[in-house]
């Protein structure tokens, strides 16, 4: 059995930024599927929706960083619509071929504006954003890199910030690497499935890195399947 004590520091086909081509646009597609059919969405809205009742006013503007295919985004609006909210977005990501994917994706929806950034440079860190949101991305990151993300974030969000990612638990990994690898037609998902569940946190993990971004003011829950939905409040 795989040793889940501590999270894995070993680097996703993900996180190299030139990967282009039929690859990507596989990936995309499979991880929305995912995302859809295990409630990975809803982990999202319930968060958004639980930091937008403590806000006043009905329109945001809100960040999607690492935003893949724009799926997410294209969920929540159709929620806000249903809800009396105007939402705005910022789709971010570091991956120029992913941002032009998901351009064309979401192509009918004229509240989504895509951005071809890196968080860590100089012209992300002057944005600023109602709220700040996260699915499946904060894993990507250190501790201690998130530590800093997060001061960082509440700098720049006038709400606070959705973070929707996974739990490190055996059943998570084994459920990935035989039931999702077995299914997935894309070599990227076979591959970062797994060590994305491998590199995501426990609880005390999550307490420990908000603890030390001074971050006081928060929501922490399990969610299904096998997800942590991290509200924090400005």
């Amino acid at each position: 059995m795989i040793d889940l004590t501590s999270r894995s520091s070993d680097s996703e086909i993900m996180d190299d930024f030139s990967k282009s081509g039929e690859v990507i646009q596989q990936t995309l597609i499979e991880l929305d599927k995912i995302n859809t059919l295990l409630g990975g969405n809803q982990v999202s809205k319930y968060g958004l929706k639980k930091l937008l009742s403590q806000a006043e006013g009905t329109k945001f503007h809100i960040a999607d960083l690492g935003c893949g295919g724009g799926d997410v985004m294209m969920y929540l609006t159709e929620w806000a619509r249903q809800n009396g909210y105007e939402l705005s977005f910022s789709g971010i990501d570091a991956n120029p071929a992913i941002i032009e994917y998901a351009r064309q994706n979401s192509d009918a929806f004229e509240n989504i504006k895509y951005y071809d950034l890196n968080i860590f440079s100089p012209e992300f860190k002057k944005l600023e954003f109602d709220v700040v949101h996260c699915s499946l991305f904060v894993h990507h990151f250190t501790s201690d890199e998130l530590a800093g993300l997060l001061r960082q974030f509440m700098e720049q969000s006038k709400v606070g910030i959705v973070i929707n990612d996974l739990h490190r638990h055996h059943i998570s990994y084994y459920f990935t690497k035989w039931v999702i690898r077995a299914l997935s037609k894309s070599e990227m998902v076979r591959y970062d499935s797994v060590l994305s569940v491998a590199r995501s946190f426990k609880r005390k993990e999550i307490i420990s890195i908000l603890d030390r971004a001074g971050i006081t003011r928060y929501s922490l829950q399990w969610k299904w399947a096998f997800r942590w939905q991290l509200v924090i409040f400005k």
